[in-house]
């Protein structure tokens, strides 16, 4: 296993990091636990998770991926382990968090206080916001449009109500997702401004068919010191090739069509199959190639991998050993200039 520093922290952590978001929904206890020894006995020490998981959303099962997580690690040396949870931003329709999920004090406190009782610990090493409480397009949406934008909470009021919480103890370092270069910049600017903790990372989709975080948030996330944790590294999927022998392959897709609908899109397919023939052709299982070539990349600080059994876990984590050729990345570079980010 390689490690990399974690942003502006003195946290290494591995550069695989065990995503857990089927936990209670595609896998019981028992897979979870089972997921979670194999990863650390590979030399993971990296767990992200968040109070909405698992996914899909529901009232009935939210809260039971982090529960999962926390009937494991109160067995486990807690200081040997890094473990992210996330704060559900304003509701997408979960009026059963919170009675409708904001990123205001009020809501932060409970959220967290929620994560450490199920997560069965005292404090998390990573804090994120699971998405901006302003409008943002996200999810499939990349155009802005300010006839969108709503009522917000502050970013100085979400900073300093977060900031309360590592004064407290409860929570190490913090992070963005699913934000934007303006958003990074300004809780970067308000932080140094005010003399608060700085934001450490940015959890944001990243994968061969959408790689628009290499237009902004690279330099910026460069320079303000933060680092990427890649989410997404499969586009559900996709990249494993999966879809393309079996359109009705099991997996999130088929089971939660909705998810899938930013990656059915025309270029999306074809340069789905296109990424999918470099990698047969080169020796490499696609998802070998998909996941070498986000844990590659200067900026990536963690590449977070999610499976559905240990046979797929095998394979993803396996993907640390694999390094690319010269020869394979100029192709992939000329699949991208073809399709340039057809899933964002």
């Amino acid at each position: 296993m390689e490690y990399k520093r974690l942003g502006n922290t003195d946290i290494n952590v591995s550069s695989i990091c065990l995503g857990t978001m089927t936990f209670g929904e595609q896998n019981s206890e028992a897979d979870a636990h089972a997921q979670l020894d194999y990863a650390i006995s590979q030399g993971v020490n990296f767990i992200d998770t968040a109070e909405m998981y698992p996914v899909a959303p529901r009232a009935e099962t939210q809260g039971k991926t982090e529960s999962y997580i926390g009937s494991w690690l109160k067995n486990q040396q807690r200081d040997k382990l890094i473990v992210a949870s996330k704060i559900t931003g304003p509701s997408r329709g979960f009026t059963w968090i919170r009675g409708g999920p904001r990123v205001t004090k009020a809501h932060i406190q409970e959220a967290i206080n929620g994560s450490l009782e199920r997560l069965q610990t005292d404090y998390l090493d990573l804090y994120q916001i699971h998405w901006p409480d302003r409008y943002v397009p996200m999810f499939g949406s990349s155009s802005y449009d300010k006839a969108n934008e709503h009522n917000t909470e502050s970013i100085q009021h979400q900073l300093e109500a977060l900031a309360e919480l590592v004064k407290a103890g409860k929570v190490r370092h913090l992070g963005l997702s699913n934000e934007t270069p303006w958003g990074v910049c300004e809780f970067q600017r308000l932080s140094k401004q005010l003399s608060l903790p700085p934001i450490a990372t940015i959890q944001n989709a990243y994968h061969l068919i959408n790689r628009t975080y290499e237009a902004g948030l690279a330099e910026v996330c460069h320079h303000e010191k933060v680092g990427l944790l890649a989410y997404s590294p499969l586009a559900f999927g996709h990249l494993s090739g999966k879809y393309i022998d079996d359109p009705k392959a099991s997996g999130r897709i088929t089971l939660f069509p909705a998810f899938g609908q930013r990656y059915t899109k025309v270029n999306a397919q074809n340069a789905t199959q296109a990424y999918v023939q470099i990698a047969r052709e080169s020796g490499l299982t696609p998802t070998q190639m998909a996941l070498a070539f986000v844990n590659s990349r200067w900026f990536t600080n963690s590449t977070i991998i999610g499976a559905t059994n240990l046979a797929q876990l095998q394979e993803n984590i396996a993907s640390i050993n694999v390094h690319l050729s010269a020869e394979v990345l100029e192709k992939i570079e000329a699949v991208h200039l073809r399709f340039p980010n057809p899933a964002p």
